[in-house]
């Protein structure tokens, strides 16, 4: 199984709406665009804090689709990517990272 993580990095200045983000962009957009293209399921974090204690989260939000092999996530990404993509300015203004891990133990 694999996990893509769209990540935004904590930044002074810059909006974050968690609830757009998590009920019209993760559960409403991309679960309607690739619910029947292999996502197994979503996840949608909040950072409340860094390693050390008082430290600020790295991240504003993390955001964490599941797919069962990685051609099924290109192809659903090539179908939709564009489309989910451009919904980022709906929900922030931060400029989104992303990582596409293979889960090696869960």
């Amino acid at each position: 199984m694999i996990r893509v993580s769209v990540m935004y990095p904590t930044s002074e200045g810059k909006k974050f709406d968690y609830d757009y983000y998590a009920s019209k962009h993760m559960n409403g957009l991309v679960r309607e665009r690739w619910g029947s293209m292999g996502l197994v399921k979503v996840e949608v974090d909040r950072g409340v804090g860094g390693g050390a204690p008082g430290a600020p989260a790295p991240y504003a939000a993390v955001g964490h689709v599941y797919f069962r092999s990685l051609e099924d996530f290109q192809k659903a990404s090539k179908a939709h990517g564009k489309e989910l993509f451009a919904d980022v300015p709906n929900f922030t203004t931060i400029a989104p990272q992303v990582q596409i891990s293979e889960i090696i133990l869960s």
